[in-house]
């Protein structure tokens, strides 16, 4: 029996636990407007929210990453649901913005806690053949969370403005009694390697990123991050931007980016793992980048509301396959004692992303709302362009070790 069948119970748990996280910040896209009414906040109160969740998050993410390889998953997975419950508990009851950065801060800490340790836990429970199955399982849940997020905080905002976070916190605090009494430790502290620790133990954030760019996996950490930052520009300003141009409504826009991430999600869940094994990450990796600087130039390009469904359609199907594949290929190239610390790497490189691709994505729509979309475009296709290279390299380097 596949380590995959034998772990399908504590994989479950683990996709419930990333979707929910995903879901708590999906929760406030449709409740914003009203607290901006609320606290009497204005957007770039909100813009800086969005930066101080990230920001934590780069933060926290390469300690927590260091913390699961030593204290073992459970521990990490389960502190971090504990943040996050705290987290949308404050939220639900904040009166002033100081309140709500706090809040977004937590929930950045807890998610950097969360996401690579389960990352990392599905590295130590799944074969070599199984890791790109078990990633995409675990990248459905963040992409189902993401979907899901703004219904249901539009939904529970119908019995109060200050109930979808009640229920986040509520929700988070069970799973985290659940996961501690039921989830097994995938990788105790006694397999923990001290040299490893003590030297990681001793490095800044700074050190870290560093350090990585003399790991074998680094080009893996950069498309992390032009992954991040290319998508944070294409939906930091997609509603912005089909208002601007074809005057879509609300729901225009929520159909477009709802149908899209739902496609992502089937293919993660059902032909993902077949098509990593066929082509190879490398491949598909180099296939996608393209595929997404395509489709997002095209956006540029098509016109009418069926055009726009069908570009956003490929972009974040190419997305949704490149995210995983991308973690997978990473995994696969740490050594068994760094999963955490490569994963908690993974967590900070995408935070970056977030970071600066929606200030980036701003700055460029105040000078003309196509900006953006150009800027990603030629960011992917950049790198698109260093993987063939980088692939290239990688045979010579094999067929000279022959």
């Amino acid at each position: 029996m596949s380590l995959l069948l034998r772990n399908r119970g504590a994989m479950l748990l683990l996709m419930v636990n990333i979707f929910l996280a995903f879901t708590g910040i999906g929760l406030v896209v449709p409740i914003m407007p009203t607290y901006m009414n609320e606290l009497g906040i204005g957007g770039g109160i909100v813009g800086l929210l969005v930066a101080a969740f990230s920001l934590t998050q780069l933060l926290i993410s390469p300690i927590a990453g260091r913390w699961s390889d030593r204290m073992g998953r459970k521990n990490i997975i389960v502190g971090g649901l504990i943040i996050f419950a705290l987290s949308e508990l404050l939220f639900g009851l904040a009166d002033a913005p100081w309140q709500l950065f706090i809040s977004r801060m937590l929930g950045g800490v807890g998610a950097a806690m969360i996401m690579p340790a389960v990352m990392a836990y599905v590295a130590d429970t799944t074969s070599m053949d199984e890791r790109a199955k078990g990633m995409g399982l675990i990248n459905a849940a963040i992409t189902t969370g993401f979907i899901i997020g703004p219904g249901i905080g539009g939904y529970l905002a119908e019995f109060g403005i200050r109930v979808p976070f009640f229920a986040a916190a509520v929700a988070a605090a069970f799973v985290a009694v659940v996961t501690f009494a039921v989830l097994p430790e995938s990788r105790s502290a006694a397999a923990a390697v001290p040299g490893v620790e003590k030297k990681a133990n001793k490095e800044s954030l700074v050190a870290q990123l560093v350090r990585s760019y003399r790991e074998p996996y680094f080009f893996g950490l950069v498309i992390v991050f032009v992954l991040s930052f290319g998508l944070a520009n294409y939906e930091t300003v997609f509603g912005l931007f089909v208002d601007h141009k074809f005057g879509f409504t609300p729901k225009d826009i929520a159909f477009v980016l709802t149908f899209g991430s739902i496609s992502g999600a089937v293919v993660q869940v059902t032909v993902f793992s077949w098509i990593l094994n066929k082509f190879g990450e490398s491949r598909v990796i180099s296939a996608c980048l393209f595929i997404a600087a395509l489709f997002i130039g095209l956006t540029l390009l098509v016109h009418g509301f069926w055009a726009i469904v069908a570009v956003t359609f490929i972009v974040f199907l190419s997305i949704d396959i490149l995210r995983p594949a991308v973690g997978t290929q990473l995994s696969k190239l740490a050594d068994e004692s760094q999963q955490g610390f490569v994963m908690g790497m993974n967590s900070a490189y995408t935070s970056l992303g977030n970071i600066a691709g929606p200030i980036v994505a701003g700055f460029l729509f105040d000078l003309d709302f196509n900006f953006p979309y150009w800027a990603a475009t030629g960011v992917l296709a950049l790198c698109f362009l260093m993987t063939l290279v980088y692939r290239k390299r990688s045979a010579g380097s094999v067929r000279t070790r022959v």
